[in-house]
């Protein structure tokens, strides 16, 4: 049985380490240039019905649904390329590294995401996180239903966990509790939805960007759980 950390920091991926929203605004540039902007549309309709039907993203299930409405199209042949050699690392926030760096030398780092299981560990890879992490890559269906798995992988007494989506960062809260710091960088449009901030407990921690998180040691990670508590306690 693997020794328990002191703590463990988990990480997600998309729009938390890396933009996201720009790389499916280049996807959206190159099928509208490739394909036009009835089949760009035709294909972010597929792919918003089958992520509400799996709970993730998942760009090449929605390429092979698209395929099926175009068959005779054997440009459909280079999309796949587009995205499995997309330039992920270019992607990534200014500071994304080094917050890796300054967390790693604390205690291990995780990322910690949703998705697929051949375009999401392609784009940790490609990006360069893969390595950052010493290969320490979780990734899920729904990541915040898998934390026993998590915590058998990664013993700690307290983690931290790293996510520009409040619901998520909310569900684990509720299963860990004290054990667990969540810090909420605002990146991204699920972070800056008016919505979902209104929807949902404000983080222990908000940072507006991931690099912010090398001005905070363990100690500061550990307290802003305490003080949100606390905080919560008070009449």
């Amino acid at each position: 049985m693997k020794a328990r950390d002191e703590i463990v920091f988990l990480l997600d991926c998309d729009n938390t380490l890396l933009d996201n929203d720009r790389v499916q605004d280049d996807l959206r540039t190159h099928l509208e240039r490739e394909f036009g902007a009835a089949n760009r549309d035709r294909y972010w309709e597929i792919f918003e019905a089958l992520r509400t039907e799996l709970g993730y993203a998942d760009y090449l299930g929605a390429l092979q649904r698209y395929r099926l409405d175009t068959t005779s199209d054997p440009s459909l042949l280079q999309m796949s390329a587009f995205l499995l050699d997309y330039p992920f690392a270019d992607r990534l926030y200014p500071g994304a590294l080094d917050a890796i760096q300054h967390l790693g030398v604390r205690g291990p780092t995780v990322v910690l995401s949703d998705g697929d299981v051949v375009f999401q560990p392609r784009k940790v890879l490609r990006s360069g996180l893969w390595p950052a992490v010493e290969g320490r890559v979780l990734i899920y269906v729904h990541k915040e239903k898998m934390l026993g798995d998590v915590e058998q992988r990664y013993p700690a007494r307290h983690y931290v966990m790293v996510d520009d989506k409040l619901r998520i960062l909310t569900a684990m809260k509720n299963v860990l509790g004290e054990r667990l710091t969540t810090v909420f960088p605002r990146q991204g449009r699920y972070a800056l939805d008016p919505r979902n901030i209104a929807t949902y407990p404000a983080a222990d921690l908000t940072v507006e960007h991931i690099g912010e998180l090398i001005n905070y040691d363990s100690l500061a990670l550990l307290n802003a759980a305490r003080a949100s508590q606390v905080g919560k306690r008070s009449p």
